[in-house]
């Protein structure tokens, strides 16, 4: 395992292949899959982002993991550590997921999202951990709960990255690295 890599007894976290583009860019078509990001996203554009994840991880060591089966090396989606955009009303490191449609209801966002809080205090020492999630976003909401994250009120806001309507109402989770939720 390179130092670019987190594992579970299920997954693999790993740096981003070539191979990786269908499957990622099937994903970020899929409307049930972006439904809270506003859009989909067309092959060019996953490209880019494919890129950029594959780029920030390579120089920092840590980022949007791309997350693989390991049973059967099947490419999942992603999940990872990311500093907080710049146009958001706070800073810090989130967490993330999001998987395939054909890997929802198996544990796996829940399974990577342990691995990627484990890697952010214990590796990384980050005082706590965000989650950026889209008020609508029943199922991602309840990831963060199951990984103790607890949902902050004082922090919902507007999504400046979303269009604005019903999908741009967001909410934030957050936990310390003592696992408690953190407190504002």
């Amino acid at each position: 395992m390179s130092e670019h890599e987190l594992s579970t007894p299920r997954l693999l976290l790993r740096q981003w292949r070539d191979a990786d583009l269908d499957r990622w860019a099937e994903l970020n078509a899929d409307p049930e899959v972006r439904r809270h990001f506003g859009s989909v996203l067309d092959r060019e554009q996953a490209a880019g982002s494919l890129a950029a994840f594959r780029e920030e991880l390579a120089e920092r060591g840590w980022g949007w993991w791309a997350v693989e089966l390991r049973s059967d090396g099947r490419f999942l989606g992603f999940a990872g550590l990311d500093p907080v955009d710049e146009e958001m009303p706070f800073g810090g490191v989130e967490a993330g997921w999001r998987l395939h449609r054909d890997a929802w209801g198996h544990g796996y966002a829940t399974e990577a999202g342990e691995a990627v809080l484990r890697y952010g205090f214990e590796e990384l020492g980050l005082p706590e951990i965000l989650a950026v999630i889209a008020a609508a976003n029943t199922p991602s909401r309840a990831v963060a709960s199951r990984l103790g994250m607890a949902h902050d009120p004082a922090m919902d806001f507007l999504d400046p990255s979303v269009p604005p309507g019903p999908s741009q109402a967001a909410v934030v989770y957050r936990i310390a690295r003592n696992g408690a939720p953190a407190q504002g």
